[in-house]
Parts: structure tokens; sequence; C-alpha cells
């Protein structure tokens, strides 16, 4: 869907992806119900539970991208130059 309208993918994005969301928190709370609450698994499900609304704001805004390569592929040249300049003044980081 990427490239296409807010309207559009939030149209794709509730017939492909809505019920799936519903289902994965309901699998949550019940999860939490049978694991130990001091668990590594139920601190995260009581993390991601208690941003219920946050997580969903992506089927009702088309304009959320569903993953961050756009940013990823923007901040590249920044954090090339920031390792490459490490070396700088080593002539055998030059040379590398």
């Amino acid at each position: 869907m990427r490239g296409q309208s807010p309207d559009a993918r939030v149209a794709a994005r509730q017939q492909a992806s809505a019920v799936i969301v519903t289902d994965l928190f309901d699998l949550w709370q019940q999860t939490l119900r049978r694991i130990s609450g001091k668990s590594k698994l139920a601190e995260a499900s009581r993390y991601a539970v208690s941003r219920r609304a946050i997580f969903k704001r992506f089927l009702t805004d088309g304009r959320i991208e569903l993953d961050s390569n756009i940013v990823e592929r923007a901040i590249r040249p920044q954090t090339i130059t920031r390792k490459n300049s490490l070396f700088a003044g080593s002539d055998g980081g030059g040379r590398t």
C-alpha cells in the first residue's frame, strides 16, 4: 500500500488488519491471566496492552507508515559519516 492515498490505506488496513489486531490483543489479555505476573512475557504483554490505542492508530490514520524503512534510509548517510569520522587522522583507518 506504500504510495497509495491515506484513504486507500485506511480501507485496506480495516479490511486486512483490524480483525488480526483485535485477536492479538485478546490473546495478550488471555495470556496475562495464565502466566506469572513477574515474568518478562507478562511485562511485555502489559506494556503492549497499556498502549493499545497508540498501537491501533495505524488502522484509522493512513498517513502512518507500518515500518521505519524510509527513516532508516534517510539517516544512513549520517551514521556512515559518523562511523568513518572515527578514523579521521589515522593512516590505518584511512587505508581501511
